[in-house]
């Protein structure tokens, strides 16, 4: 449990499961286990009861680069809970394969790399380099769900 034990010297919760808004149904996994592997749905920054914490809308027009920023944090402590939930014990994560990041951005921005630092950042901290390295792509989207700023998708891989 030396990951749930990082977290807890940070002062960090995770986050209970994503609460549906009203009118929005949540018909899919949000963490799916095959073989050594598990494909993670994307994920917002969550409040600790599970409701979306924001950011809301475009980044930099209505959202800062540094709130961004802290989204994507926010998004990998929310995959971490699914995680959690999946497996029961973080600890079984041995290698962070691919993280997909999406990044409500105006048109032209070109910072969504810088923005989703703020995820792998975090995961390198926690994990450090030979489990917490991975690919990752980085992509401004026109539009995200329920106008969150960053949504993170992740696939890793896991000790049986």
């Amino acid at each position: 449990m030396q990951i749930e034990a990082k977290l807890e010297a940070m002062g960090l919760v995770l986050p209970a499961p994503p609460q549906a808004p009203p009118g929005i149904t949540f018909s899919f996994a949000w963490a799916r286990v095959r073989g050594n592997r598990v494909y993670i749905a994307g994920h917002s920054a969550q409040a600790p009861n599970g409701s979306y914490a924001g950011p809301f809308g475009k980044v930099p027009s209505e959202v800062s680069l540094g709130d961004a920023k802290a989204a994507a944090r926010g998004a990998a402590l929310s995959i971490l809970a699914s995680l959690k939930r999946e497996l029961g014990d973080l600890d079984r994560v041995t290698a962070w394969l691919m993280v997909n990041g999406m990044v409500n951005a105006e048109p032209g921005y070109r910072e969504t790399g810088n923005v989703l630092n703020g995820f792998s950042e975090f995961i390198l901290e926690l994990y450090g380099p030979e489990i917490g390295q991975h690919a990752r792509t980085g992509v401004g989207m026109a539009a995200l769900p329920l106008n969150n700023t960053v949504v993170v998708a992740a696939e890793v891989e896991i000790a049986r």
